[in-house]
């Protein structure tokens, strides 16, 4: 317990201090790592947790942009009363699209999100006067309410704010009767209805609360990148968000925030590297580290915790 609060203790310190130390830029871009931390959560919930594999999480970030843009442009709400609106309008569009869906699994599922994921931009586009269409709607880029911070530092304390306060959520979430609910339908599904599991139930609560991360990351990006268009949502956001998820560690909340750096860094790191194909060098990376941690971060977090216990064991026996 001790070792916890310590833990804890020392990621809150880097987070306070981590936007002193470095530029305004990274500041900018940590900003972004803060986003997609978000969304991965709850892509990990309805993945990780309930064993539903989802390759359409930036059609719900579409949503909760979009969402963020319409109320902001069109109707002159703040932009940060946007955040919870569009948290809970996207949640409402997984709640209704996890309710037919519960009767999907596999593949089936997957290829179910990503037309989902295909078909977000084509909506985007075809209701071009209210979304704005292929030109897309910009927005005024939120000056800091702290006349001592940046937009930059701004944008990244109202980011890890909302991320540390989600991921508390979702942690409370997760360790009580519902977590065991879903990982009792993710690992034997016949067990638990056996059980008196509600799979159908579970499996659309956690599509809307997978939803609802998501559109408060999506409303996030807008605000920070200060435009949406269809093509700020590439159905590539869907795979490199999965990415993120599997490489942190399924069934793992804090292993994400690896996956969140992995999928912001490692791109821009690979074009600035190899210019010529940049794709070629993060195909190759993204590789080397899933031969390299078979189970995600936090799979290596957890053999490393073991191996000191079995050498911490072993020296109080000597």
């Amino acid at each position: 317990m001790t070792q916890r609060v310590t833990t804890l203790a020392a990621a809150a310190a880097l987070l306070v201090l981590l936007p002193v130390t470095v530029s305004h830029f990274h500041s900018y871009q940590l900003a972004l790592v803060g986003i997609y931390f978000i969304a991965i959560i709850g892509l990990n919930v309805l993945t990780g947790y309930s064993g539903q594999i989802s390759l359409g999480h930036g059609a719900f970030m579409a949503i909760g942009a979009y969402t963020t843009a319409i109320l902001s442009v069109n109707y002159g709400v703040s932009e940060y009363w946007t955040i919870p609106c569009a948290g809970v309008i996207t949640g409402l569009f997984g709640f209704a699209f996890g309710f037919p869906a519960r009767r999907l699994s596999g593949v089936y599922l997957a290829l179910a999100t990503f037309g989902l994921a295909i078909s977000i931009v084509l909506v985007a586009k075809r209701f071009d006067h209210f979304t704005g269409g292929t030109p897309g709607k910009v927005l005024t880029l939120p000056s800091s309410p702290i006349g001592a911070l940046s937009t930059q530092v701004w944008l990244y304390t109202l980011t890890w704010s909302i991320a540390i306060v989600t991921l508390a959520a979702a942690w409370l979430a997760l360790r009580g009767r519902f977590g065991r609910s879903l990982r009792a339908l993710r690992d034997a599904p016949i067990a638990a209805t056996a059980f008196g599991v509600s799979v159908g139930r579970f499996k659309t609560v956690a599509f809307a609360i997978s939803a609802f991360y998501a559109g408060v990351a999506g409303a996030l990006f807008a605000i920070a990148i200060a435009f949406v268009n269809p093509d700020t949502f590439p159905v590539s956001l869907s795979i490199l968000l999965l990415t993120g998820a599997v490489l942190g560690g399924l069934g793992s909340l804090g292993g994400m925030l690896f996956g969140a750096f992995f999928i912001e860094f490692v791109p821009l790191y690979a074009a600035r590297v190899n210019k010529s194909a940049p794709s070629l060098l993060y195909g190759l990376i993204l590789i080397a580290v899933l031969y390299a941690l078979p189970g995600g971060a936090a799979g290596l977090v957890d053999q490393v915790v073991r191996v000191f216990r079995r050498a911490s064991t072993r020296l109080e026996r000597i």
